[in-house]
């Protein structure tokens, strides 16, 4: 699809990934870009339009879809790690947060903006995944399991929504140089870097982005027999 000319909502646009998402957008000549936040005071960015987005708020979701009417491109990118659950720690308070955000909160905002997106000629919408969508740790059991599910939902979004021409692209990265993975030394890829590959892939009309070589071999594996052997 042609990005340039387009309207296009960010959720979680405020930092992070988000951020790269709606600055990549802007750069390849979007006519707007509504950036979706909690608080839309956190968007710093004066060439987007901040919106309040709580994407677990069904109240948001709503009214987020009744003022963007003219949207061509969603990005799901909105997402929490629910870290706080171990896997045999803790309470299941952040692992239900992590699904009620990341997979229920993905499912809400596709579900509301699908009938605008088929008004628009289509468009696209667009998932942020994650390496973990196939390969969990103990150390975030709660977090993989959310990304697991809203892979699962990202192919079923792509059937349904086919028939009414939207693209529906899944964007799978390993770790990425934000807040959420600062708690780990390991190889990480830039934020701008997974932004531009989406772009890319918008560009192509292709379905899946694969962002960094971990990615790419854990999705190569997939078919293999189960290991106990950490893949990433």
């Amino acid at each position: 699809m042609d990005i340039a000319g387009s309207v296009a909502l960010v959720t979680g646009a405020n930092r992070g990934i988000g951020r790269a998402f709606a600055r990549a957008l802007i750069d390849h000549g979007a006519a707007k870009v509504y950036a979706g936040a909690r608080d839309p005071a956190s968007v710093v960015d004066k060439d987007v339009i901040p919106l309040r987005l709580d994407v677990a708020d069904e109240q948001d979701v709503a009214a987020a879809a009744a003022a963007a009417t003219d949207v061509s491109i969603v990005i799901n990118n909105a997402g929490i790690s629910g870290d706080t659950t171990q896997l045999m720690e803790g309470t299941f308070d952040g692992a239900r947060q992590a699904m009620d955000v990341n997979y229920f909160g993905t499912w809400a905002v596709s579900r509301a903006f699908a009938p605008v997106l088929a008004r628009n000629g289509g468009g696209a919408l667009v998932n942020m995944l994650s390496l973990a969508s196939w390969a969990s740790r103990p150390r975030f059991p709660g977090y993989a399991a959310s990304k697991a599910a809203q892979w699962s939902l990202t192919d079923a979004l792509r059937q349904a929504l086919h028939p009414q021409g939207t693209l529906v692209v899944g964007v799978h990265a390993g770790f990425v140089d934000t807040d959420l993975s600062a708690w780990t030394d390991s190889s990480k890829i830039s934020a701008a870097t997974v932004a531009e590959l989406t772009m890319e892939a918008l560009a192509g009309d292709r379905l899946e982005v694969l962002a960094d070589e971990g990615t790419r071999r854990v999705k190569a594996a997939l078919s293999q027999p189960a290991s106990t052997q950490r893949v990433f």
